[in-house]
């Protein structure tokens, strides 16, 4: 099984960027989630993809099949990470799995990191990864769930093209689908520029860990938010989930607390 291994030091000031982006203030132990915006992989452009991702066939092999989404993942909290500090990732492709679904071929990769700091495991990361085929525009489009509306605690969300680029820019994130109109809306066939899945995984994370201590915490995309859309990010005891202003619901998740 290949691995790639990473080492970085946790800026803070990298810390307090996304602090802004999100409106709130963090203090020298990360929030969770936060580990996105370090690891950084830069490539040079000839080894990217037409999507601005880097080119498969590394660590993610190459199945033949050209948009990429993140479907969803899990994380484990075993210690809190340190900002000003090094640490490590270490990253290896666990399953790619091609299958024929009612859309048509789909793959499916499951990545898994493993993010150590003074020779500790901090945090232990499952990515889960669909590539599917170019968009028929004469298709029906799927029909999302709908969403919960027995939530607890909710909180709206406005996401614009100037969010949605600067979280790129802290993740490193070159995926065109969350800052080319043209390239999201003709080639991948959304109405609008995607909001990231992990943007919306990382609001529902810090609404889970205001109420206490999370060990794990697991979520599954639904449905593509758009940036002109607001969202509703609810929460209801361990379940939280996104909704769309048509009731659709964006993404589940569920947290365990400590």
């Amino acid at each position: 099984m290949s691995e790639i291994r990473q080492i970085d030091v946790l800026d803070p000031a990298r810390a307090a960027a996304l602090d802004i982006v999100l409106g709130r203030t963090s203090g020298a132990v990360l929030p969770p989630f936060y580990h996105q915006i370090y690891f950084w992989e830069p490539q040079p452009s000839m080894t990217l993809g037409r999507d601005g991702h880097p080119k498969v066939g590394g660590l993610i092999p190459d199945i033949g099949l050209p948009r990429r989404m993140w479907a969803g993942g899990a994380l484990e909290f075993h210690a809190p990470l340190r900002t000003g500090a090094s640490a490590e990732k270490i990253s290896r492709c666990v399953d790619a799995t091609r299958k024929t679904g009612r859309s048509g071929p789909l793959a499916f990769v499951t990545l898994e990191h493993q993010i150590h700091q003074d020779g500790q495991l901090c945090v232990t990361e499952r990515q889960d990864l669909v590539y599917r085929e170019d968009p028929d525009p004469k298709a029906p489009k799927p029909q999302a769930p709908l969403a919960r509306t027995d939530e607890t605690l909710a909180r709206d969300h406005h996401f614009d093209t100037t969010l949605l680029f600067r979280y790129s820019a802290l993740t490193f994130n070159g995926h065109r689908i969350h800052y080319d109109l043209d390239y999201a809306r003709d080639t991948e066939g959304y109405a609008g520029l995607v909001v990231h899945g992990p943007l919306l995984a990382q609001i529902l994370m810090l609404m889970a860990h205001e109420s206490g201590s999370m060990t794990q915490f697991e979520f599954r995309a639904s449905s593509p938010l758009m940036h002109f859309e607001p969202a509703t990010f609810c929460q209801a005891g361990t379940d939280l989930w996104v909704r769309g202003p048509d009731g659709r619901q964006c993404m589940q998740a569920r947290v365990t607390y400590a």
